[in-house]
């Protein structure tokens, strides 16, 4: 498939396209942004790889498709507060976003998406896994859609990154601003995408805490179960990462999933979020 400013080349998984024949570190025109915009609608995630970006040239991208995120939590890049730096020192041994995910929904208008730029990756390991949230609302059962068309659920950054969690214990130096971790939202389950109208499955295992009106003991068991349901392969797709490789993934639509199998070896990523709008 040719659009005007790049070929996009469909990934063999459950969503995600690679856009080639872009250079990114050129100003983008109204067009081509356009363009961008539609594809990361209809694939959830879009990825490019060859792209030598200076940080300059990473935040005119990120202008041209959105509002820019400033992350209360992550180490910023010295003398670019916009972008955030996703490291891991061969020393280390936690990595940042080993487990399913969706960032920022413990806001109460979450985020649209993330820029993901690869600097410097391992020779092997470090792929990220992407999983179709709208694909797997599909297939849950006619009776299940109808009992979560009425739950929200509530999501919150206190147990990930306040000062007394284990996450932020093993990030050290990565992950700052404990006191910070103050941020609580309630969403609906089951969300439409404000874009594409898609409904969407709208819960993740690192923020969503439990069903609004419904104690934690009671929600775990149905949110356990949704979250086996859509960690199913045929709802994945896998990204390898090269250096200057992008992924661009949808917030509202996806998960992510940093895989932490590259111990002894440095992985170092620079992050742009962009802002969203309400969903409902």
């Amino acid at each position: 498939m040719r659009k005007s400013y790049f070929t996009v080349r469909p990934t063999s998984g459950a969503l995600g396209a690679e856009l080639a024949d872009i250079d990114l570190s050129q100003p983008l025109d109204d067009a081509a942004a356009t363009d961008i915009r539609a594809a990361f609608n209809e694939y959830g995630v879009i990825f490019f790889r060859d792209q030598r970006l200076t940080p300059e040239q990473h935040i005119g991208f990120a202008n041209r498709l959105g509002t820019i995120n400033i992350n209360r939590f992550f180490k910023p890049v010295d003398g670019y507060p916009q972008i955030a730096e996703v490291r891991k020192e061969p020393d280390q041994v936690t990595n940042i976003g080993g487990g399913w995910h969706t960032d920022h929904s413990y806001d109460q208008i979450p985020a649209l998406g993330s820029i993901l730029l690869a600097l410097e990756v391992p020779p092997r390991g470090g792929d990220t896994l992407f999983c179709n949230m709208g694909l797997a609302y599909d297939a849950l059962s006619a009776g299940l859609k109808r009992t979560l068309e009425g739950l929200r659920a509530v999501h919150s950054s206190r147990h990930v990154f306040g000062a007394s969690t284990e996450h932020s214990k093993t990030v050290t130096g990565r992950i700052g601003n404990p006191e910070l971790a103050t941020q609580d939202a309630v969403h609906p389950v089951v969300i439409r995408h404000p874009d594409t109208g898609r409904k969407i499955l709208y819960v993740n295992m690192a923020f969503t805490t439990h069903f609004e009106g419904w104690t934690k003991q009671e929600s775990q068991p149905l949110l356990d179960y949704l979250y086996q349901h859509a960690s199913r392969p045929e709802f994945h797709t896998r990204f390898q990462w090269k250096d200057g490789s992008i992924a661009f993934w949808d917030n509202r639509a996806t998960w992510h999933y940093a895989l932490n199998d590259y111990h002894g070896e440095r992985r170092l990523m620079h992050r742009i979020t962009l802002e969203g709008v309400p969903i409902n």
